[in-house]
C-alpha cells in the first residue's frame, strides 16, 4: 500500500465535508468522467460508489466512515481488479490540515495507471484542489 501527506491550509472539517461530497470527486480525481452513488447509509454518506474512469475502467467502491476520526476508508465491491482500495484521514496540523491518504492497486491496473493513481499524485490534486477552492 502507498501513503502520502500533504498540507491543506483549510480546516479539517471542510477538507472532509469537501472530500466526502460525491459530486465534487471528478473535480480533483485524474482521469475520473462520472462518480455515481449506489446507495447511502443511514448517516447520508454514500456506503457505495461506482467510478467511470477516461481509461474506460469502471469499478464501484464501498465506503466506512468514522467522522469523528474524519477517516474515510474504501474498498472493491464490483470490477475488483481495476479497483482501488484505500482510506484518507484529514488531521489538524498548524493552521490546516494534514490529509494522509494511501492506496492500494488491483491487478488489472497498467504501470501508467499506478503513476496516475499514485497516493503522491492523489492527495496533491486533492491538495491542490483544495487550495483554489473558493468555499469554506
Amino acid at each position: 500500500m502507498q501513503t502520502a501527506t500533504a498540507y491543506v491550509a483549510r480546516s479539517p472539517d471542510h477538507c472532509w465535508r469537501m472530500f466526502v461530497d460525491p459530486a465534487l470527486l471528478t473535480a480533483w480525481v485524474p482521469g475520473l468522467r462520472h462518480a455515481r452513488v449506489i446507495s447511502t447509509g443511514a448517516d447520508g454518506l454514500p456506503s457505495e460508489i461506482q467510478f467511470r474512469y477516461a481509461s474506460s475502467h469502471v469499478y464501484s467502491l464501498s465506503y466506512t466512515y468514522d467522522a469523528a476520526a474524519r477517516e474515510v476508508r474504501w474498498a472493491p465491491r464490483a470490477g475488483k481488479r481495476d479497483a482501488v482500495r484505500g482510506s484518507v484521514r484529514f488531521d489538524a496540523f498548524d493552521e490546516g490540515t494534514r490529509v494522509s491518504y494511501s492506496i492500494e492497486h488491483g491487478d488489472a491496473r497498467s504501470a501508467a495507471e499506478r503513476i496516475s493513481d499514485d497516493a503522491r499524485v492523489l492527495v496533491e490534486a486533492f491538495a491542490r484542489w483544495m487550495a483554489g477552492s473558493r468555499a469554506g
